[in-house]
């Protein structure tokens, strides 16, 4: 059976974000940290080795594939911060269109740093993917 590895655990969010090497991204982590925290108001959780995540949600696939995931998060990477938001969300797009210089991926958002970006857009983004997993998935725990 296959084994999630990304899987909320009690490592410290503190203690992560002081290992990011480079100081500035470790900066830009506590801004999106801080972020986070107020916009989703949830307390920030590890999830794997380098995922913060806020919430969480049960999904199952049509295929039967189940297992619990974190309703937004972000990564501070080497390269650049991944910042996580529910795919299959309709107003993303055009959010993205004011957030500023970023790249995308199926579920990622990837930004350099937070200067670069719009953080009213940033949590109005956060707020669209809460919303649409909380619709998708109703009677969650959270």
């Amino acid at each position: 059976m296959y084994e999630l590895k990304t899987k909320e655990s009690d490592h410290s969010v503190i203690e992560f974000i002081e290992s990011v090497d480079n100081p500035k991204k470790r900066e830009d982590a506590y801004k999106l940290l801080d972020i986070f925290v107020e916009t989703t108001g949830y307390p920030a959780k590890m999830w794997g080795t380098s995922i913060i995540g806020f919430g969480s949600y049960h999904y199952k696939y049509d295929s039967g594939h189940e297992g619990d995931a974190p309703l937004v998060g972000f990564s501070p990477r080497k390269a650049k911060h991944s910042l996580y938001f529910a795919t299959g969300e309709t107003e993303r797009e055009e959010l993205l269109k004011e957030f500023g210089k970023h790249t995308t991926g199926k579920a990622c958002v990837y930004i350099n740093k937070v200067a670069d970006i719009d953080t009213d857009v940033l949590k109005k983004l956060i707020q669209a993917s809460i919303r649409f997993l909380k619709e998708k998935y109703p009677n969650q725990k959270s």
